[in-house]
Formats: C-alpha cells, sequence, structure tokens
C-alpha cells in the first residue's frame, strides 16, 4: 500500500463537511506543501459519530459554524448571542450583559460605567499595536466552573466579560450547565460541539474557577478534557492567550490559579502573566453579583486590562510563534497533523511490512 493510501485508509470518516484552515501566516506555512498536501492539511476531518447526536442535530444546532468557507451565519450566531441558553442548552453567550443589545451592562450599581467615564481605563480602551494587522475586536471566550446558582466564580468571570466589552473585545460566555462528563461516545453532544466551536472562534480565554479542595473543581477541568490538543489540521487552543483567576471561600490561596497556569501551558496557549485570587469571595460580592470597590476589585481590572492588551500583541504573532520545524515536516511527508492514534496505527504498519 502506498504511504498516500495508506493515510486515507486512516483518516476518520468526512462528516458532512470541511473547515478550512484559516489565516494569512498558516497560509503561508503551507506554501512549501505539493497541491495534494496543502490540500489534505487545509482539510477539518471531523470526528466519527459514536453516539445518539446524529449529523443532523449538529448541522441543526451548529450550522453557525460549519459553513466551508469558515464564515459564521448571522441570523444563528444572533440566536445563541442571547441572556439565557436556547431549549437545547446551548448559547445564552450574553449571559454577563443585563441588556442584550448593551455591551458590558450588568445589574445593580455599573462600577465598570464609573471606570470608563472617568478614563481609569482610556488607555487600555485606545491601544492599538504598532502596525497592527489584525483590526478587529479580539474574540474572547470566558470560561468558568461551577454550577451553583449563586456561583462566585461565574460572578467573578462576567465582571471581567463586562470589563472586556468594554475594553473594546467580543465576548462569549460559556455555560457550564449541560455539559456531559468526558466520554468519547459522546463528541457530538450538542455542549460539546459548542465549546469546542467557540474555542476555534476565540483568540484569548479567561478561565476562573473556585478553589475546591486545594485545586480546580471538577466542572472547570471537565471543560477542558472536552477540548482536544488537535483535531486534524488544527490545534484548537495553541497560540491563544489565557488568564487565571479563582474564587475562595476562606482565606487567600493561589492553589487553583497554579493549577490554571498549568494547564494552559499544557495546551500551548501564553498565559497572562497577572493573575487574580479572591479571597472570602462571599464577601466581595453583592446580592446583584456585582464585586464590591475593594482592594481585590481593583487587582481584577489591574488582570483583566493587561489580558486585554497582552492579547492585542500577541495575536499578531500567533501563528508564527507557533510554526514549528516538527508540524512542518510532519505536514509536508503525511499531509496533516496525525492525531496519537494514528500515529501508533501508523508504527503498527511498518513494523508488520519490515
Amino acid at each position: 500500500m502506498c504511504t498516500r493510501s495508506m493515510m486515507l485508509s486512516l483518516m476518520p470518516r468526512l462528516q458532512g463537511h470541511t473547515r478550512l484552515v484559516r489565516g494569512p501566516c498558516r497560509e503561508r506555512s503551507l506554501s512549501h506543501l505539493s497541491k495534494p498536501a496543502a490540500a489534505f492539511a487545509q482539510r477539518r476531518v471531523s470526528l466519527p459519530m459514536q453516539s445518539k447526536y446524529t449529523n443532523k442535530r449538529r448541522s441543526r444546532s451548529f450550522a453557525v459554524f460549519a459553513s466551508a468557507n469558515g464564515s459564521e451565519d448571522a441570523q444563528l450566531v444572533a440566536a445563541r448571542n442571547q441572556l439565557v441558553p436556547a431549549d437545547d442548552g446551548t448559547g445564552g453567550w450574553l449571559q454577563h450583559r443585563a441588556k442584550v443589545d448593551v455591551e458590558g451592562s450588568g445589574p445593580g450599581e455599573d462600577w465598570i460605567e464609573e471606570l470608563v467615564a472617568n478614563d481609569w481605563i482610556e488607555g487600555a480602551m485606545n491601544f492599538t499595536p504598532p502596525a497592527a494587522k489584525l483590526l478587529h475586536k479580539p474574540k474572547i471566550l470566558v470560561v468558568y466552573g461551577s454550577l451553583r446558582e449563586r456561583s462566585f466564580s461565574r460572578f467573578l468571570a462576567l465582571e471581567c466579560a463586562r470589563l472586556l466589552e468594554r475594553l473594546g473585545a467580543e465576548v462569549r460566555t460559556f455555560n457550564p450547565s449541560g455539559l456531559p462528563p468526558r466520554d468519547p461516545t459522546l463528541e457530538n453532544h450538542p455542549k460539546v460541539v459548542e465549546l469546542r466551536e467557540l474555542t476555534l472562534w476565540s483568540e484569548g480565554h479567561v478561565w476562573v474557577s473556585p478553589e475546591m479542595h486545594g485545586t480546580i473543581t471538577g466542572v472547570f477541568k471537565n471543560q477542558i478534557d472536552w477540548i482536544p490538543l488537535n483535531t486534524g489540521s488544527v490545534r484548537p487552543t495553541q497560540g491563544r492567550t489565557a488568564v487565571v483567576l479563582q474564587v475562595s471561600g476562606g482565606s487567600q490561596s493561589f492553589n487553583a490559579v497554579n493549577e490554571l497556569r498549568k494547564l494552559a501551558r499544557w495546551m500551548r496557549m501564553p498565559c497572562s502573566v497577572n493573575q487574580s485570587s479572591v479571597a472570602k469571595a462571599w464577601q466581595e460580592f453583592d446580592d446583584e453579583g456585582r464585586m464590591k470597590e475593594s482592594h481585590y476589585r481593583d487587582r481584577v481590572v489591574d488582570v483583566v486590562e493587561e489580558f486585554y492588551k497582552f492579547t492585542l500583541l500577541m495575536r499578531e504573532h500567533a501563528d508564527f510563534l507557533v510554526d514549528r520545524y516538527s508540524e512542518r515536516k510532519e505536514r509536508e511527508e503525511k499531509g496533516r497533523l496525525l492525531s496519537q492514534a494514528e500515529k501508533e496505527a501508523l508504527k503498527t504498519i511498518d513494523s508488520e511490512t519490515k
């Protein structure tokens, strides 16, 4: 069997559509390939169907991300950009807002508006990197690690989302409710598809977890576990920025943020230097879920402002920074990046043919 035929036999089935790998730097990194290899590398291979969640259900819920030219369907984006989730549990990406059409809006006392009115964050709001080529709003995904109705990690995450919107970012907040425990047979569950596609859409992540038993919660870790290191030729998190924050019920600790940094490093995400740990979080939020004035709140502003500027700087060079020799070599030889399972299968075939 020739090498190309062998690779074709190992590829998972295409699930009704392909997704092009976009971005000028990524296109340049494929320019040295032969036409067949370049075409191979530009395809996003979907996972095989292994559960009750059919192709039809996936295309209905997430056709917004499924178009072959990489564009989003404005009508379906609007359906997900709401304050509350849809009937299938997906969406509600603007849960951080009080009014769906007002960026950065929130319930109760709007302390962020006071920051804007008094020009305290004007420098970050007006910042553009020298010779910047990417002029669209930075795309930020906010992830938090609790399902409680009065969740302090969610309150903190939503404050970060509001602040980022006022700085100038496009923000989508993921609701972890309904996301199943990591199970390979549920790859096409709507919440799994939603999380993975939001990750592909994003340019930076805000991670907020409570500290529980000295580490992050299972709710938060489960979300990271559902994000694969690679899908075909695409690494969903590689080169995206991250910032880490935690809340705790007792005295201040840094166990959760340290664990989050480890996860960011493992997911190949450059992490903003600053971080926030809010101790005795039950004292730091009012009845509306807004953060009270304190040195903790000042630190959150510091962290979010730095992360916003960090993302603007890093996204300009993200593709170049993660353009690795070993991956260029693999694309040239194999046509695309292989999963670990495919590499092991190739080793088995090679050993049998010797």
